[in-house]
């Protein structure tokens, strides 16, 4: 079973949090005021009605009659304050009604054995008592609201730098190597965030040191290895005629041509390669490079563009896609030019989903003994070729006739049903300057 996840931002985790904070402690502080106010006003009540009950008993004793309210031997006293009364003591008392409202009583005893007592309902101090709770409600939903305001400002500050760190990750993720996470998240307050940032900037550099490191050790092999594969070349023309001979030829040969590939990506790798820029008929120039190349392949110009780009690399670019279709897929081979896009298609078995995933990756191939579906350096080659023009090139599959793409994305299609791959190369609408970068464009005023 699918776990359900629930995703939320840190602003509102922190909100929440500051609000469910602030409603206990209003609730815990609104209890405790209530119950200390009413206790006081039930203390005071107490306090006021047996000061009343014992003026009102010494006019009795005198022999007045008793006012309004106070009562001789009254039947509904409560039975604790009549015992109490009776030993000779006075007290107060306080009758919880079905009503809500207590009524607070008090009883003195009298010379004459009789019992006088006053009773009188709390409603002056039940008054107060709501307009307390009122404004202790009000007091309290200010507090959360507040708080929630400040948790939304605090979680926002918070949110933005990691959003600026989780962006610069991914800038330096695609290869930027010049891109600091520090730097991205910035601001004057130092927090966790920066100790992350730090971090990830330490890891950057780790990692760009350590594939520098790999790339020159690629590179040097490779140009140690120059020498050696070339006279083994020549020796190999030096060998009498033979079947051994022409296996030994072809291996060297093939052995030459990896070389040369390592020491391309290498250039490509180290980023200096610049693009030497000619406007082509992209139409026309994919047309007779095809022919020379894959005179078996066809071609179709749906629209054609004239573009500016680097012949020579665009050449590179289309030979390897060409050769990776003929060498992995099946005919028929198209190729179609629509503007300044273009698209080569086989009609094999489709890209790995490895290099659907994650792009083409060198010495990559489909099957252990490297003898089977696979792809090496020759992709690798045309999209390190196509980033110096400027360009992309993307990878997908051709579902089969029937078969339905339930693949998330359009990168590809669910293993066993394609019918074929697709590269697609984009040339950018700006070529790229000398420098690398792209001219900045001067857009007219609205």
């Amino acid at each position: 079973m699918r776990r359900f996840t629930l995703r939320t931002g840190i602003r509102w985790k922190i909100t929440l949090a500051i609000a469910a904070v602030g409603a206990l402690v209003t609730i815990a502080l609104s209890l405790v005021v209530h119950s200390a106010a009413r206790v006081s006003m039930l203390e005071s009540a107490r306090d006021v009605q047996l000061e009343r009950v014992q003026f009102i008993s010494r006019n009795a004793e005198a022999g007045r009659k008793p006012p309004m309210g106070a009562k001789l031997n009254d039947p509904e006293l409560p039975v604790e304050l009549r015992q109490k009364a009776q030993s000779g003591r006075r007290g107060t008392y306080v009758q919880e009604r079905p009503n809500g409202l207590p009524e607070v009583w008090a009883a003195v005893p009298l010379g004459n054995g009789m019992v006088l007592s006053l009773h009188t309902p709390f409603r002056e101090s039940t008054t107060l008592l709501t307009d307390l709770d009122r404004a202790l409600v009000i007091g309290g939903l200010s507090a959360v609201v507040a708080g929630s305001a400040l948790g939304v400002l605090i979680g926002g500050q918070i949110s933005r730098r990691l959003r600026k760190a989780a962006a610069a990750s991914q800038r330096v993720a695609h290869g930027d190597p010049d891109v600091r996470v520090r730097d991205a998240v910035g601001g004057v307050v130092r927090d966790e965030t920066d100790d992350l940032a730090r971090a990830v900037d330490a890891m950057a550099d780790a990692l760009q040191q350590r594939l520098e490191a790999e790339q020159r050790v690629t590179a040097d092999i490779a140009h140690e290895l120059r020498t050696p594969v070339t006279g083994l070349l020549t020796a190999a023309e030096l060998l009498p005629p033979g079947r051994p001979t022409e296996l030994v030829r072809d291996r060297a040969q093939a052995l030459r041509a990896l070389v040369e590939d390592v020491l391309e990506v290498a250039r490509l790798d180290s980023a200096s390669e610049r693009a030497e820029l000619q406007d082509v008929a992209l139409g026309e120039f994919v047309s007779r490079r095809v022919k020379a190349l894959m005179p078996e392949a066809t071609v179709r110009i749906v629209a054609d563009e004239v573009v500016s780009t680097d012949p020579r690399r665009l050449e590179r670019i289309l030979g390897n896609l060409l050769a990776n279709a003929a060498r992995y897929g099946q005919p028929p081979i198209q190729v179609d030019v629509e503007g300044r896009v273009v698209r080569v298609r086989d009609h094999g078995p489709g890209f790995p989903e490895a290099l659907l995933r994650e792009g083409p990756s060198r010495f990559r191939t489909g099957s252990t003994d490297r003898a089977g579906v696979g792809h090496g350096l020759g992709l690798t080659i045309a999209e390190g070729q196509a980033r110096v023009l400027g360009a992309r090139l993307t990878f997908r599959n051709v579902a089969a006739p029937g078969v339905l793409d339930r693949s998330p994305t359009a990168a590809g299609t669910p293993a066993g049903g394609a019918a074929g791959a697709v590269a697609v190369l984009w040339l950018p609408e700006h070529a790229p300057t000398a420098t690398g970068s792209f001219p900045v464009l001067k857009l007219p005023p609205d």
